[in-house]
């Protein structure tokens, strides 16, 4: 992985109740990625989490 983050190519987003959105954080794998964003789910937080790719278009 380099300095420059260019190996974090997996994004966690989140969606509150007010559709805006966030970037949660960068991970090396979707596997990674995924795995934070369950944990966030577990929680029972109200808001929405996903996984996405950078450079991939939006939803």
């Amino acid at each position: 992985m380099t300095d420059s983050g260019s190996d974090l190519a997996w994004l966690v987003i989140r969606q509150d109740d007010n559709g805006n959105r966030y970037r949660v954080g960068r991970y090396a794998t979707q596997d990674e990625a995924q795995r934070i964003a369950d944990s966030f789910d577990d929680r029972g937080h109200k808001q929405t989490y996903w996984v996405e790719r950078i450079g991939q278009p939006a939803l």
